[in-house]
């Protein structure tokens, strides 16, 4: 009997040159020993290890129990938050943002490090990172398949640039330089003319510069900002961090995850509760799929109602135009899934029945109108 090969399974390139983060694996070593009983003290990891604000549970714990909190949210975060960061930004550092177009919420810091590099390196882009640094400037960097130049760092210098160096660097080739102070792990404080020398290094050199400032309101009575240096919105991008400076977790947060074990536990009765009222959702979406003259296989399964449109109809897109600005109802056009989307709409069944309903009689009043 002939034994079937195995197949071997290669990730990307990129993939290899990557190391496990140190933390991720040290912190696995502590769990096990700790698991043992040796009781270790962690010194290593700047993770606060505080509660925020009392506000902050507080809103957390009213807000979880509104229903409507628990849909999806805007992609860009929602305008209360964006406001708030610009507001912050005012307060503290004296600078003005619009929240609409140069503030964007992120998970955390270590996001924005990825997309950023993905937004200005191309593969053979250089990338100034320093040495010593935040490991993830690096990583990072590799995984954009970026050429990295690594810029010294010394405490005969400060702990500060040399430009004399860095001016002899293959600049034309650099796109992008991190920065990041108060800096870490020196801890050496951030300071204007600093800031200002590495805006016009940027700004002379056409290189997108980029502060990782998680660290300025901690034992800092003078917290300072890339941003306010004159022109450097031109040139530079910051981000800040309400892990460090606010107490509220790194990463996935520890009570949704606790809560999402909870989830886990749910049994058959739950899914059967939800079901039945997606199928209440999913007669209504039919109704609004013939409404259409679209049509659509009853087999289906899932979160939405997929149906091809009628044939004299042009395009998906112009059918949901229509909807959109005729029926004052938002549906989704297949051609954005691909060609093959092309003569397809797309129903979700994430609305209430009553609302889906409204959407129903007001496709009709449409169809009347025509």
């Amino acid at each position: 009997m002939k034994s079937e090969s195995t197949t071997q399974i290669v990730p990307a390139k990129r993939v290899s040159e990557i190391q496990e983060y140190y933390f991720s694996r040290r912190l696995r070593e502590v769990a096990q020993l700790n698991a043992q009983g040796a009781d270790i003290i962690s010194l290593g990891i700047g993770g606060p290890d505080r509660p925020p604000h009392s506000s902050v549970i507080s809103t957390l714990a009213d807000e979880a129990a509104k229903p409507g909190n628990h849909s999806y949210q805007p992609y860009v975060g929602i305008p209360q938050l964006r406001q708030a960061m610009a507001d912050w930004y005012n307060r503290w550092y004296g600078v003005t943002l619009n929240p609409d177009t140069e503030i964007q919420p992120l998970i955390g810091s270590k996001e924005g490090i990825l997309h950023v590099s993905l937004a200005f390196l191309n593969p053979g882009d250089g990338v100034l990172v320093p040495n010593p640094g935040y490991p993830t400037y690096t990583s990072v960097s590799r995984l954009a398949q970026a050429e990295i130049f690594n810029y010294d760092l010394t405490e005969e210098g400060g702990w500060m640039p040399d430009f004399d160096a860095l001016e002899r660097l293959p600049l034309d080739r650099i796109k992008l330089m991190w920065i990041n102070y108060p800096h870490m792990p020196t801890g050496t404080p951030a300071s204007l003319e600093l800031f200002e020398k590495i805006v016009a290094f940027g700004k002379k050199h056409n290189i997108v510069i980029a502060h990782d400032n998680p660290y300025s309101f901690i034992l800092n009575e003078k917290p300072l900002s890339l941003l306010q240096v004159d022109g450097a919105r031109d040139i530079a991008i910051e981000m800040n961090s309400m892990s460090k400076s606010h107490n509220m977790d790194s990463g996935q947060f520890k009570p949704l995850m606790l809560a999402a074990v909870k989830g886990l536990e749910a049994d058959k009765d739950w899914y059967d509760e939800v079901n039945a009222t997606y199928a209440s959702r999913r007669k209504v979406a039919e109704e609004i799929m013939s409404a259409l003259n679209c049509t659509f296989d009853p087999r289906q399964k899932g979160l939405f109602l997929w149906g091809r449109i009628p044939d004299d109809e042009a395009s998906s897109e112009s059918l949901a135009d229509r909807v959109l600005y005729e029926g004052r109802v938002f549906i989704t056009p297949g051609f954005i899934f691909g060609s093959n989307g092309d003569r397809y709409i797309r129903i979700s069944l994430c609305a209430t029945e009553e609302n889906m309903r409204k959407a129903l009689d007001r496709i009709n009043k449409m169809n009347n109108k025509q």
